[in-house]
């Protein structure tokens, strides 16, 4: 059987942290193999680690270098066959996501795995914001300024062996400059499956106002040129409207 990785980053995480190591504890896919990465958290965040130490094969608190450095450590530990990334805050949407991924990855033979995903209120995460639903893949869809949503994101780890981790100086735009340079420097295969991957607290970290948006569309802009995405500048500005219409309001 196919082994599973999950990576969580923490830091003073425990407000949610549960509900996202409750989340993976209650997949029906047996062989999950969860790491999590603490940044030295000054609140309750490795007390509630330690609680459910017994479900967590690997876990460590020390400083880091940001959530990208952390990801990368969590990375260096992953055994796993495919690797996915939880943020603390978030939740895999329903117990059969990972068998559904797994089985996704055996079926079609692709080097990586995406899907659709839910923003829900901080507080009430049984209360759907919006939905970003994703699209069948095809490379050409980078130079419009598309990515899958990253918290659905799941690769082989064979090909983070060939190609290395996150770039941490690319700060909030890690996560499209590593998806940018597997899927469309690289060519890799990536399948959408269409089912809700991952409930996502809404406030991330690159969306939290307008300076922190245009610093986050510089870094977008760099990592396109060095992933040789034609016409940089403009595939920049088209990004943040390329998203608008793969959200929809949940009635």
């Amino acid at each position: 059987m196919k082994k599973l990785s999950i990576i969580t980053v923490t830091y003073n995480s425990e407000k949610y942290l549960a509900d996202c190591i409750e989340s993976v504890t209650g997949q029906t896919y047996p062989n999950i193999e969860h790491i999590i990465i603490d940044g030295k958290s000054k609140d309750g965040t490795v007390n509630i680690i330690q609680k459910y130490s017994h479900h967590i094969a690997h876990w460590v608190s020390e400083t880091d270098r940001g959530m990208y450095d952390a990801i990368n450590k969590g990375l260096e530990l992953a055994t796993g066959d495919f690797i996915g990334i939880l943020n603390s805050d978030d939740m895999l949407d329903t117990p059969d996501v990972i068998a559904a991924i797994v089985k996704a990855f055996e079926e079609s033979n692709a080097d990586a795995i995406y899907g659709d995903l839910e923003y829900v209120y901080q507080d009430d995460p049984g209360k759907i914001w919006r939905i970003w639903k994703g699209k069948p893949y095809k490379r050409s869809l980078f130079q419009l300024g598309w990515m899958p949503a990253h918290p659905t994101f799941y690769i082989r780890k064979s090909c983070i062996e060939q190609y290395g981790g996150y770039e941490n100086h690319y700060f909030s735009a890690a996560d499209y400059e590593f998806m940018s340079r597997y899927l469309y420097k690289y060519r890799l295969s990536a399948y959408y499956l269409p089912k809700l991957i991952v409930k996502m607290r809404v406030g991330g970290m690159s969306n939290k106002s307008f300076l922190q948006r245009v610093r986050a569309n510089r870094r977008d802009y760099l990592a396109m040129k060095k992933n040789k995405i034609p016409f940089a500048f403009f595939v920049s500005v088209l990004k943040p409207l390329s998203k608008l219409h793969q959200f929809y309001k949940k009635n």
